[in-house]
């Protein structure tokens, strides 16, 4: 396993906000639950979805919608929901978990399009603190992906709303905030510097966030990119929703250049967790999926490789489609 050195180890402490002891008082049980990816690599069936390197689904909880992420392409995440016959128009609130553009290139497209039928489409959106970092590159270029959206959007009537800690969005749907990071995993290549108070640092995507849904057989995670680490983010969520199995966990885990000690270590810690399912999608990587399930002993209709349309839900499992089945 490769470890941080310790001053990047030092900024990360500094760059996160303090980590919430307790899990919430009030802990509301989801009934029901759905996600369906909306963008990543793979198309799941003909005829429905185009494939792209980029993350977003869609989150059904009791009766509420979220968005979580939109793409990366303006379209992506608008056309494939069309033709999934998917309608985003009722949806207010939408989570971005970090700040690369193959998680928010589809927001102004999406807000714009979709404000037409519904004023209040996508016009709320949740995002992690720290998320409007500036990060430059050795160009001296920005690097942030969301930072040239905040403005446009803003014009359209949407506003962005900043967590630091856990945060519940719905009833029993928790948006996690910044994601300690306990495990010294390495789950990033970005090569921007981050542009902090007191100088520039190795940007580790420090804001990286998940959606926990907490359901009596255990928590869901989706995670965008899984920037902070997929141990880290499992046992974070946790640690401050509820200590329980990983009933799901779902989206992009930044797996797909680990090497075998990695994915040995990683599927140590998924074991630990207790998890019973695996839709590993984006950046987690087709290789690294199938790894995890050797390594975890999942079943093949327990751990799949994530596509456009295919989707997970609570009480029946992962719904793969052609392309994985």
């Amino acid at each position: 396993m490769r470890f941080w050195h310790a001053a990047v180890w030092l900024a990360t402490l500094v760059l996160l906000p303090s980590v919430a002891s307790t899990q919430p008082a009030t802990a509301v049980i989801a009934k029901a639950a759905k996600f369906t990816v909306l963008s990543t690599m793979l198309s799941g069936m003909p005829g429905a979805g185009i494939g792209e390197w980029g993350f977003a689904g869609l989150l059904e909880v009791d009766g509420h919608r979220l968005l979580i992420d939109t793409g990366a392409r303006p379209e992506a995440v608008l056309r494939n929901a069309e033709e999934l016959r998917i309608d985003l128009s009722t949806i207010t609130d939408l989570v971005l978990t970090h700040n690369h553009s193959d998680h928010t290139g589809g927001l102004l497209t999406l807000r714009r399009e979709l404000s037409k039928k519904n004023p209040k489409a996508l016009s709320r959106v949740h995002v992690p603190a720290g998320i409007f970092m500036s990060r430059l590159g050795a160009d001296g270029r920005e690097q942030n992906g969301l930072l040239p959206l905040k403005a446009p959007f803003e014009q359209t009537g949407g506003v962005f709303i900043e967590h630091r800690a856990q945060f519940e969005i719905s009833p029993g749907v928790w948006l996690l905030g910044p994601v300690a990071r306990v495990h010294p995993e390495r789950n990033f290549s970005t090569s921007g510097r981050l542009q902090t108070p007191t100088g520039p640092e190795e940007d580790n995507v420090p804001e990286d966030t998940a959606v926990v849904v907490n359901a009596a057989s255990g928590l869901i995670v989706i995670s965008g990119c899984g920037h902070a680490g997929i141990a880290n983010t499992l046992d974070y969520a946790r640690k401050v929703i509820r200590e329980a199995p990983i009933e799901a966990a779902i989206g992009g885990f930044h797996l797909f250049a680990a090497t075998d000690e990695q994915l040995a270590w990683t599927a140590d810690r998924l074991r630990a967790a207790g998890i019973r399912h695996l839709l590993g999608a984006h950046c987690t990587g087709i290789e690294a999926v199938f790894r995890l399930r050797q390594l975890t002993g999942l079943a093949r209709r327990d751990a799949v490789v994530g596509a456009v349309g295919s989707s997970y839900t609570l009480g029946s499992g992962i719904e793969a489609l052609s392309l994985a089945k």
